[in-house]
C-alpha cells in the first residue's frame, strides 16, 4: 500500500540526488540506479515517478531554473527601476547558481538541448526570461534595448560558461558584465 503524502518528498529527493550524482560524474553518464540509490530508494520507484533518466534530469533542471527564478525575483524585489539591470546581472552570478553540482547540470543541460526537444524548450524558456528581464531593465536607458539585451544575455551565458569551464569562481563576473553593459548602452546604435 502506498504511503500517502510521500510522492512529493520522494520526487524532491530524486531531483536533489540527480543534481548531486550528475555533479559528481560531470556528465549525464549516470544510471537511474545510481540516482535512486543516492535518494535512498529503488530504481523501480524512480522509474515510477519519472519514467527514465531524461525525465529525472529535466525535472532537476526545472528545479534549478526555479531556484534561478527565485534569485532573480529576490534581486528585483528591492531594486529601484534604475538598478534593475544590475540586479538581473548579479542574480545570474549568485552563489546558488554557481554550486559545482549546478554548474555540471547546466553544462549537461546545454548539451542535452541540442538533441532533446523538451530540454531545448526549457532552454528557450530560460533564454526568453533572461532577455525579457534585461529588456525591461534597459527600457529608457539606451537607444536600442533589444540589441543590448541580446548582447548582454549572450555575455552573461558566456562569462558563466568560461568561469565554469575554467574552474574559477565568479568573483568580479557581474562587474565585468555590467562594465560591458554600460559601454553597450552608451555606444551609438
Amino acid at each position: 500500500m502506498p504511503k500517502i503524502g510521500q510522492e512529493p518528498i520522494r520526487r524532491a529527493a530524486l531531483v536533489a540526488a540527480t543534481v548531486d550524482v550528475i555533479g559528481e560524474a560531470g556528465s549525464l553518464d549516470v544510471t537511474v540506479g545510481q540516482i535512486a540509490k543516492r535518494a535512498g530508494m529503488s530504481s523501480a520507484l524512480a522509474h515510477h515517478y519519472f519514467g527514465g533518466k531524461s525525465q529525472i534530469f529535466l525535472a532537476a533542471m526545472r528545479h534549478i531554473l526555479t531556484e534561478y527564478a527565485v534569485e532573480v525575483r529576490a534581486a528585483l524585489a528591492g531594486a529601484p527601476p534604475e538598478q534593475r539591470l544590475e540586479a538581473v546581472v548579479r542574480a545570474n552570478f549568485a552563489d546558488s547558481c554557481f554550486r559545482p553540482s549546478a554548474i555540471s547540470a547546466w553544462l549537461n543541460f546545454y548539451v542535452l538541448a541540442q538533441s532533446d526537444a523538451e530540454a531545448a524548450r526549457l532552454l528557450r524558456v530560460y533564454q526568453s526570461r533572461l532577455r525579457s528581464n534585461l529588456l525591461h531593465a534597459l527600457r529608457g536607458r539606451c537607444a536600442n534595448p533589444a540589441d543590448v539585451a541580446e548582447c548582454l544575455s549572450a555575455l552573461i551565458d558566456g562569462v558563466y560558461l568560461r568561469a565554469a569551464l575554467a574552474g574559477q569562481g565568479v568573483e568580479g563576473a557581474s562587474e565585468r558584465v555590467l562594465t560591458a553593459a554600460h559601454a553597450l548602452m552608451e555606444s551609438p546604435q
